[in-house]
């Protein structure tokens, strides 16, 4: 600890630096002054521990230096001395908080005894405002939390005393970015509170297990978006950063809607599995501007696994890629747990196996057996992982059930119509998707099916059309535009002619 002597005289400032040992009672001066002005600015200078000081001094009386310390901010403990046993002196020197007052000539054992009661009060002191701020610290962690949840009690908070004050704000979350990795996650935290500068531009908090930063005003967020632009995406192999996964949610303006921003990265790192294998960050703009929860039951995986599996039956392996990114798609915008969204996978593609096999019963098809399967899409990460996994499997039906010929490719063509009749089809887009030129195919279809591919779209379209006029489900115009039709009168007519009466008139008939 550090001590101060302070006498007009040099002889008893002499004696006071030898009257005891320093040193052994844990102390050292780290200076003297010989007047009230001199001592004043060498306290609040140095910053001692314990100022031993003479009350009675030349420009400032020692009482005047306790009072103008203290207004200044001054923590430390003062020893009065005084050639005066005045009672009055003591009165006023308790009132500026000075606990010890020993008159001259000095006793040696008065004097250690003051010194030991002085340092065991500034330890004990010290330890009480640890706990207040380790207390305080506890504290504001839980109020952070309670922010983050939106489980505060705005109205009671004080957002200059938890230093909360800013223009904007914004949240943060990282993780490892290798998945398997059990060390300890790089502390991106402190990498932002460098290249800010500041501590107080940021905080960091556990949540939920989570490592969560709040950045707090225009140069945090800033220096984050520089930090994302430069080093982040992507990051350079083998640094910290690479090491990192990171989400972030909106921009938010008042502490109010800092829950906002904290939801957005928490969805985001959710949502992980729909990365890219080496995306080492997801923002707020990745979040899909609606998320409506599409069933994930067997019916709706049933319809994948047909509509996959007659693709590799006709050997489009364009439309078995094309479907896989339909699914992706699909997957995307389910609200749903990731470990559902890997059993509706895996129920896909055993149904596709067992369509396959079905029909293919002689054929030595390699798919693996249903445990490795399922045991493959649990430990992949990624969605993109697992359905390169579907294409390998896939391809290497395809190659087991070798070229097909042209009627089976016209199975193919037809039995996506079946399933696509709704959508505006044109003769020139499937052309293209399997292949063919638009001209040719038109003649192919004709020849195979014996009408134009404009009048079986039409049959098609119409039969469905009657399956849903056998309900009272839909309104007639909502059927024409279930079925294709986005003009409701060409709808009617197209049904007479094929049905030979009007839609209502078929209802009628068949309710």
């Amino acid at each position: 600890m550090k001590l101060f002597i302070a006498d007009d005289e040099i002889d008893v400032r002499e004696g006071l630096r030898f009257i005891l040992d320093w040193s052994e009672l844990g102390f050292f001066i780290c200076g003297e002054g010989k007047n009230g002005y001199d001592t004043l600015d060498q306290i609040l200078k140095l910053q001692p521990d314990v100022v031993l000081m003479d009350i009675r001094m030349p420009k400032l009386s020692g009482l005047e230096v306790v009072r103008l310390a203290s207004e200044q901010g001054f923590h430390g403990k003062f020893i009065i001395l005084s050639g005066y046993s005045d009672f009055s002196y003591a009165q006023e020197a308790i009132r500026y908080g000075v606990t010890n007052y020993l008159t001259k000539p000095i006793d040696e054992v008065e004097l250690e005894k003051a010194i030991i009661q002085a340092k065991e009060t500034l330890i004990s002191e010290t330890d009480t405002h640890k706990k207040l701020v380790e207390y305080r610290n506890k504290a504001r962690d839980s109020i952070l939390q309670d922010i983050l949840l939106n489980q505060a009690d705005y109205s009671y908070l004080d957002v200059h005393d938890l230093m909360l004050e800013a223009s904007m704000y914004q949240v943060v979350l990282y993780t490892n970015f290798n998945q398997d990795s059990f060390q300890n996650t790089w502390d991106f935290a402190g990498i932002l509170r460098l290249a800010n500068k500041n501590h107080n531009a940021l905080d960091y908090i556990e949540l939920n297990h989570q490592h969560i930063i709040l950045m707090k005003g225009n140069v945090a967020i800033n220096r984050f978006q520089e930090l994302l632009d430069h080093y982040i995406s992507p990051p350079q192999k083998g640094s910290p950063l690479d090491s990192l996964f990171l989400t972030y949610g909106k921009p938010v303006y008042s502490v109010e809607q800092i829950h906002i921003s904290y939801e957005d990265a928490a969805l985001l790192m959710k949502r992980r599995f729909f990365c890219n294998y080496d995306q080492h960050v997801l923002g707020y703009l990745n979040i899909p501007e609606s998320q409506p929860f599409i069933s994930t039951n067997s019916t709706s995986g049933q319809e994948y696994a047909r509509q996959l599996a007659g693709y590799i039956q006709s050997g489009s392996r364009h439309m078995v890629h094309k479907t896989l990114e339909y699914l992706r798609e699909a997957f995307y915008h389910i609200d749903a747990d990731i470990t559902e969204l890997k059993h509706n996978l895996a129920d896909i593609l055993l149904e596709v196996k067992s369509i396959i096999n079905h029909s293919y019963n002689k054929a030595d098809i390699p798919f693996p057996n249903n445990a490795a399967i399922i045991s493959s899409i649990e430990e992949k990460y990624y969605l993109d992982e697992i359905l390169q996994f579907f294409t390998v499997q896939f391809d290497m039906c395809m190659n087991a059930i070798g070229t097909q010929s042209r009627e089976s490719v016209m199975d193919g063509i037809l039995d996506y119509i079946a399933h696509n009749y709704q959508e505006n089809l044109k003769l020139n887009t499937i052309a293209e998707l399997f292949g063919y030129n638009s001209s040719y195919l038109g003649k192919l279809l004709t020849k195979s099916i014996g009408k134009s591919f404009n009048s079986y779209l039409d049959e098609v379209r119409i039969e469905n059309s009657k399956k849903l006029l056998r309900d009272e489900t839909y309104k007639v115009y909502e059927i024409a535009q279930l079925v294709g039709y986005t003009n409701v009168d060409y709808f009617h007519k197209k049904f007479r002619k094929y049905v030979g009466m009007s839609p209502a008139e078929y209802r009628k008939e068949n309710l």
